[in-house]
């Protein structure tokens, strides 16, 4: 057999595999609940990876590799910042969002909790907040299956539509049917795939390249062959301040700002079986997270000693992690290799498209539709994630369309708009329901108006200034409007008790 052959059954086993896992949720999913939060009895072995796996897509396994090997350690400050990020969202927000959620009228999704938290009966809140989400995932959900079309393109040389309409089509299905719990169990395979590769990738390389001393004689002699064929672009890789000034270090630690505002990652917390779970689902998800980071990082790194070594230039450093699993395993190993890197795409459409599917049926057809029966309710979110497919996967046809651009202007504007208002909402007794819809509104404008002009743009992420502003405007209204309300204060002493 082919080489190409062995990494495509490998890949269909990967397929298989997901289905699998997709069917047994379905047979868990009764209610709404069950389909939307997994009836708040998730394990926190299980939040903890389903939250990893559904924020790292391929960024993680191509983008970082891809940018340490061009600039070196430089551009490793994003993933210094995302782990500091989700380390704080574990510690302070997990267990009093899932505390409050529960308390504060059994809320599923981040938009009704905001409209419960504040007891706002104008709806405002509900609405804007998922017209917020559903904007923006559903091009979030479309850049992860252009991401899919371009990997089966330059995998296997498959049309692109043929690769974006299979990955789309397996991971609608088991998210269709399976739900919260599918995406999530799916998750948690797809975590441990993409955690074995990232280890398994930089430890051969080193063994195959005779050790770490040898690596890093090979990434030196690499910077200075670099620097004297471009005497205008140095690089000193293995630093991790050179090349990059204080304002864009701070930049791109700045991305840690975005995990509190992120539903498909805090509806996990919501998702866990109790507070106290958060502990433990703290420990393994920021655990997972640092071998991973790590492993892209050391992947990248030591990929410039390898290929310096033999000569081989890479057209795009992008491929790195994937060319060296090429060159150094089996082909079969190698296909799995890849589907470590579908898996990083696909564990995020699908928690996407639950958040999505459960903005329009949770926080948008239940306002203004009529009461349904529970096998309604499921079969409503169902018919969500296949609306939201369909419209990110028109979006989707085109490969040229600048989609995957919004992805980081997407993380700021959820970072920016939800952020300070969830942390707030969790800490401060005085937070009120037109603090957090002006922070709202405001976060958002400033991302969209700072994303889009590029003198602003290159002198800082647009995440800084809009998390920023929301914070003031929050602090600002809670306090010219705040007025005492026994439920609200209430609610809010409860949710402490628990912790």
């Amino acid at each position: 057999m082919s080489d190409q052959t062995f990494q495509l059954i490998a890949i269909g086993l990967y397929f298989v595999s997901m289905l699998a896992i997709g069917f047994y949720a379905y047979r868990q999913t009764s209610d709404l609940d069950d389909y939307m939060l997994a009836g708040r009895k998730l394990h926190p072995g299980v939040a903890a990876l389903s939250a990893g796996a559904s924020d790292m897509s391929g960024w993680l396994l191509m983008g970082l590799p891809g940018a340490i090997y061009a600039a070196g350690l430089v551009e490793a400050w994003i993933a210094i910042g995302l782990t500091i990020g989700a380390y704080l969202n574990w510690k302070f927000v997990a267990p009093r969002l899932r505390s409050y959620t529960e308390v504060s009228n059994n809320s599923i999704t981040l938009p009704s909790f905001l409209e419960n938290r504040f007891k706002d009966n104008t709806r405002l809140l509900r609405i804007v907040s998922g017209i917020i989400i559903l904007i923006f995932f559903t091009f979030y959900v479309s850049s992860g299956m252009v991401a899919g079309g371009v990997f089966f393109e330059a995998s296997f040389g498959t049309h692109y539509l043929f690769g974006m309409i299979l990955v789309a089509g397996i991971t609608l299905t088991y998210t269709l049917f399976g739900g919260f719990l599918g995406a999530s169990l799916t998750d948690v395979a797809q975590g441990l795939l993409m955690l074995a590769a990232l280890i398994l990738v930089p430890i051969i390389t080193i063994a195959t390249m005779g050790g770490l001393d040898e690596v890093t004689a090979a990434i030196h002699a690499a910077d200075a062959a670099h620097n004297t064929a471009n005497p205008g672009d140095e690089v000193r890789r293995t630093s991790l301040l050179f090349g990059g000034s204080l304002m864009a270090v701070i930049s791109a630690a700045a991305w840690g700002l975005g995990y509190f505002g992120q539903p498909h990652i805090i509806v996990r917390f919501m998702a866990l079986r109790s507070a106290a779970d958060a502990k433990a689902g703290r420990r393994i998800g920021i655990s997972w997270m640092v071998l991973v980071a790590a492993g892209a990082v050391f992947t990248g790194l030591i990929g410039v000693g390898y290929f310096h070594g033999s000569g081989e230039e890479l057209a795009n450093p992008e491929t790195v992690f994937l060319r060296l699993s090429q060159i150094l395993f089996h082909p079969f190993v190698a296909g799995l290799v890849l589907a470590a890197v579908l898996a990083a795409i696909m564990s995020t459409v699908s928690s996407q498209l639950i958040v999505c599917s459960s903005a329009l049926v949770e926080d948008i057809y239940k306002i203004f539709g009529k009461k349904a029966s529970t096998e309604k309710q499921v079969m409503m979110g169902r018919m969500g994630v296949l609306v939201v497919a369909i419209v990110a996967g028109l979006l989707a046809i085109d490969p040229r369309s600048n989609i995957l651009g919004l992805v980081g202007f997407a993380w700021a504007g959820f970072g920016a708009a939800f952020g300070p208002v969830i942390l707030l909402s969790l800490f401060w007794r005085k937070l009120t329901a037109m603090g957090a819809l002006s922070g709202m509104i405001v976060g958002a404008a400033v991302v969209g108006v700072w994303g889009n002009v590029d003198a602003l743009q290159a002198q800082m992420y647009e995440i800084v200034p809009g998390f920023i502003a929301c914070t003031l405007a929050v602090i600002t209204v809670s306090l010219i409007t705040v007025r005492h309300q026994d439920k609200v204060q209430a609610e809010f002493t409860e949710m402490e008790s628990h912790l």
